[in-house]
């Protein structure tokens, strides 16, 4: 597995402090998410999962922990607009150049609006995907949202 992505080259590009944590990426597992938070032994609220929707028909990215569902209603809120869905995965794919399960908010073809969960800033880190499957990055979760120019919103149903 390389530890190179473009996820890791946008952070340290941007000067971002970062560790890079692998883990036995299970592509079975119901939630992709809480499956790496129990390999790599952490809470699930601090191990982010990295979610693209669009508002309005607009593509989004959205950053939440692993272990919460994200309300349309608040993620068509938090961009001002009146409506919010799930991409497809096909979709999602073709928008960030990730596969589903190493999508990671950094790095991706296109920049897109991206919106964190407020109270994932309130921990002393947090883990996002690093663009590949079974790769992580631990950061501070106030570096994340500054280096995604994210909006900080409540964003959880």
């Amino acid at each position: 597995m390389s530890k190179t992505t473009r996820a890791t080259q946008t952070l340290q590009k941007a000067g971002v402090a970062f560790t890079i944590v692998t883990y036995d990426y299970d592509p079975n597992a119901d939630r992709i998410g809480l499956q790496a938070a129990e390999a790599i032994g952490e809470e699930p609220c601090r191990v982010l999962k990295t979610l693209m929707a669009e508002v309005d028909g607009k593509p989004v990215c959205v950053v939440v922990p692993s272990d919460r569902e994200v309300s349309m209603k608040k993620l068509a809120a938090a961009f001002g607009g009146k409506s919010a869905a799930m991409m497809k995965p096909a979709e999602a794919e073709r928008a960030t150049g990730y596969h589903v399960g190493g999508i990671s908010p950094f790095g991706q073809k296109k920049v897109v609006p991206t919106a964190i969960e407020i109270a994932a800033l309130d921990e002393p880190h947090v883990y996002i995907n690093g663009g590949q499957r079974g790769l992580q990055v631990r950061l501070d979760p106030k570096a994340a949202r500054d280096v995604l120019k994210a909006v900080a919103a409540s964003l959880v149903a």
